[in-house]
């Protein structure tokens, strides 16, 4: 597939663009390492989020950080909302987008735009428990360790190439709170990471 030519003229070439739904914690840490020259060579640009109400929403106006944000409903549908977005970040430039809990499966008119150039953090050792409340699932399983994987993002739930993994074991009479506080803890660790070896290899091979 070409490359749009956003990605390939427009801006920062290393801009980066998070997609969040729910209260922003990664979304908080991935923007703390971007204001402290902590991605290598990324730089959080801008957020968007299917849902006004969120946290994430909250802190980004907070930051003064460029944000589009709309339920599916008030435009019309998901393909509507990509389109939308998709002219936000290209007149932002947005080299990359990084998913950290936005709680909507990606259609085709984003992933042919931002095809391996979009990652997402999920709370498992995927391929085990994809989807919602991973912890949860893997509390009920009675597996004896879970943990996080980026992967990149094509048109499954949580299919795409596995990226890296952190391990988190589950503790005896483990409480869900108690599980998920560690996994958030391993998440806020490997994606920041991730993010930034991921700008450097695409400074590296342009």
């Amino acid at each position: 597939m070409e490359t749009p030519p956003f990605l390939q003229t427009a801006g920062d070439p290393l801009a980066i663009a998070v997609f969040a739904s729910g209260t922003g914690s990664n979304f908080r840490t991935l923007l703390a390492h971007s204001e402290q020259g902590m991605l290598g060579r990324g730089c959080i640009v801008c957020l968007v989020s299917d849902r006004p109400d969120s946290g994430a929403v909250a802190h980004a106006m907070s930051r003064g950080l460029p944000t589009f944000t709309a339920t599916h409903q008030e435009v019309g549908g998901r393909k509507a909302f990509e389109e939308a977005a998709l002219a936000f970040l290209a007149s932002h430039g947005v080299r990359w987008i990084v998913l950290a809990g936005y709680m909507r499966l990606v259609g085709r008119t984003l992933l042919q735009a931002y095809e391996g150039h979009m990652i997402n953090i999920h709370p498992s050792l995927l391929p085990h428990f994809p989807g919602l409340d991973a912890p949860a699932q893997a509390l009920s399983a009675g597996v004896s360790e879970t943990g996080v994987t980026v992967h990149y993002v094509d048109a499954g739930m949580d299919t795409g190439q596995i990226i890296a993994q952190t391990r988190v074991p589950i503790l005896p009479n483990d409480s869900l709170a108690a599980l998920t506080t560690r996994i958030h803890a391993a998440e806020h660790e490997l994606l920041p990471r991730i993010v930034a070896q991921l700008c450097s290899d695409a400074m590296d091979t342009k």
